[in-house]
């Protein structure tokens, strides 16, 4: 499927011939090698995918060298080109950089010491942040039932928008008023909260569509909603309220939890119910609350009166 693509690999593909030196031939055997070891390991389609794009981009680059002869050197040059010929991201550099370290330090057993690369320092953005009018105009700018119970359950359970696409009927648990996430980020599992807005929502919604398996199914039966599909109904959403920010639907996701930050929820509680292994991911959430900032005051306000509201 979309794993065995991602390694360049179809199911037609005939046998490799066992006395061949040909590189590219070596650097196919390995690439299948990887992918099975991705397997074992219980790696996430979306991992597995992304390290056969980088590792078969990376053999590619190196088309007339084996992976297994390539050095430290090799490897800095190809990094250095991605970087300034092909610029790249921080992010994408730092996904290229673990995918080569489970090449060679967990399946070569390789001397390779990736840990001496550098990466490059990523630039430290702020999440974009919706005021609670605007998370309004949004929902209600969506007339269609369901795109808008699909908003709402994105914002108030503060839910990735693959986690919301795959989420089924049985993870909604109306009587304890929770959602069971599967397989988050990480592969991990999470429960979040549901809100009574939603419940209501929801029952709606089901009365409507009469879902059979996943919660938002797309337009063939028995398929989930696709992720392109939830995104572009927040597209439409945001267009029609108006809100010029730059935003996603992810926006939704950091701006529950920016909100629940502002009404003095501790933030180990909003660590759980994001599913972040760490406090540290969580914190950002402190630079963009209005509860500390709007704490202070202007030194100007001691100056200068502000107008009568």
């Amino acid at each position: 499927g979309d794993v065995a693509e991602a390694f360049g690999f179809t199911k037609a593909a005939k046998p490799i011939p066992p006395r061949s030196s040909s590189p590219r031939i070596e650097s196919s055997r390995d690439l299948e090698l990887i992918q099975r070891e991705l397997r074992i390991r219980n790696y996430s389609p979306r991992t597995i995918k992304t390290y056969g794009s980088c590792v078969r981009t990376f053999s590619e680059y190196f088309a007339s060298k084996r992976l297994r002869e390539l050095s430290n050197e090799d490897i800095r040059e190809y990094i250095l080109h991605q970087i300034e010929v092909k610029k790249l991201s921080a992010g994408t550099i730092s996904q290229i950089l673990n995918a080569l370290r489970f090449v060679y330090e967990e399946v070569y057993k390789s001397p390779i010491v990736l840990g001496d690369i550098e990466r490059p320092k990523k630039a430290r953005q702020l999440p974009v942040v919706l005021s609670l009018e605007e998370v309004k105009a949004l929902l209600e700018s969506s007339g269609n039932l369901k795109h808008r119970v699909l908003l709402m359950l994105a914002y108030s359970a503060g839910l990735r928008v693959s986690e919301i696409v795959h989420l089924k009927l049985e993870d909604i648990d109306s009587q304890r008023k929770l959602i069971h996430v599967h397989s988050g980020k990480g592969q991990k599992d999470r429960y979040t909260m549901l809100s009574d807005v939603v419940l209501d929502g929801l029952r709606d919604y089901w009365k409507a569509y009469k879902p059979q398996s996943w919660l938002f199914e797309g337009q063939r039966a028995g398929e989930p909603y696709s992720v392109r599909s939830a995104q572009k109904v927040f597209e439409n959403a945001a267009e029609k309220a108006g809100i010029r920010k730059h935003v996603s639907i992810h926006t939704l996701r950091h701006s529950f939890a920016t909100h629940l930050l502002e009404q003095g929820t501790d933030i180990r509680f909003i660590q759980a119910l994001l599913g972040h292994s760490s406090v540290k991911t969580t914190e950002i959430y402190t630079h963009v609350s209005r509860r500390q900032i709007g704490m202070l005051h202007s030194p100007i306000d001691q100056i200068l009166q502000p107008r009568e509201k």
